[in-house]
């Protein structure tokens, strides 16, 4: 697919792939982007795990974490580095932050916990079960696997100096879940000045469908980009055929 004219060139990129998205075609370089995947932690997308026994409905995250996989290896096929976001705390939950934080009163992991003590230790905790990604997705030598605190992937982390450094200048995101961690994360990339794709199908919202299809409406309409797993693929693909002559 050709890129509009002179789009590529308004966003300063040559050579780029173009990606099919929603509210318009983008320009990526795959040297300068970086596909993050998104907290797939058992916590988010087993049964068992902190969302489950949050009460959230976890039982539509096997073909999520299948495209997930997807899209790891497409990326990996074209160069383009894979960072793994795990979302949690130290044991003790020093960084969870206490009662003088709004992160103690809001968090649903925390908020379980109070409900259920014998659950101290076990939920987001570093090291446990729940914090650990979940056995499908693996990630290999030369990936960035980074801790986070919060929702937003730029918090209290080395994400932005990671990129920086990188000379990355577009976020592809996967993961769970969409209307919390991932619209946060790609909003605080906004206001750094990174391009921000989503693969709508290989994300999940917490909470009813009706909040995947409002924060895809909220991100495509103000912050960023929409696409799915197949255009990526093909994209790239295309891309490689290309140079291949």
């Amino acid at each position: 697919m050709a890129a509009p004219a002179g789009f590529r060139d308004a966003q300063g990129r040559h050579g780029a792939v173009v990606l099919p998205a929603r509210p318009e075609p983008i320009a990526l370089d795959p040297a300068a982007t970086v596909l993050i995947v998104v907290d797939m932690q058992n916590a988010y997308a087993s049964a068992g795990g902190y969302l489950d026994l949050a009460g959230f409905d976890v039982s539509g995250t096997a073909p999520v974490i299948a495209r997930i996989a997807r899209a790891v290896a497409a990326a990996r096929g074209a160069g383009i580095r894979i960072l793994w976001f795990q979302n949690g705390w130290d044991p003790d939950y020093v960084e969870a932050g206490g009662p003088g934080s709004p992160n103690w009163h809001k968090s649903n992991a925390l908020k379980t916990m109070r409900r259920n003590p014998e659950r101290n230790a076990q939920l987001l905790a570093r090291g446990s079960w729940d914090y650990a990604l979940v056995d499908a997705l693996t990630p290999e030598p030369g990936d960035i696997v980074m801790a986070k605190p919060r929702y937003s992937g730029f918090y209290n982390t080395a994400l932005d100096s990671t990129l920086r450094a990188r000379g990355v200048n577009t976020l592809v995101f996967t993961g769970i879940a969409t209307n919390v961690c991932v619209e946060s994360t790609l909003r605080d990339g906004f206001h750094r000045e990174y391009f921000g794709i989503v693969l709508a199908d290989a994300t999940r919202q917490a909470g009813p469908e009706s909040l995947q299809d409002s924060a895809l409406a909220n991100i495509e309409t103000f912050f960023g980009w929409v696409s799915d797993v197949s255009a990526f693929e093909a994209a790239l693909d295309a891309q490689a055929r290309a140079a291949a002559g």
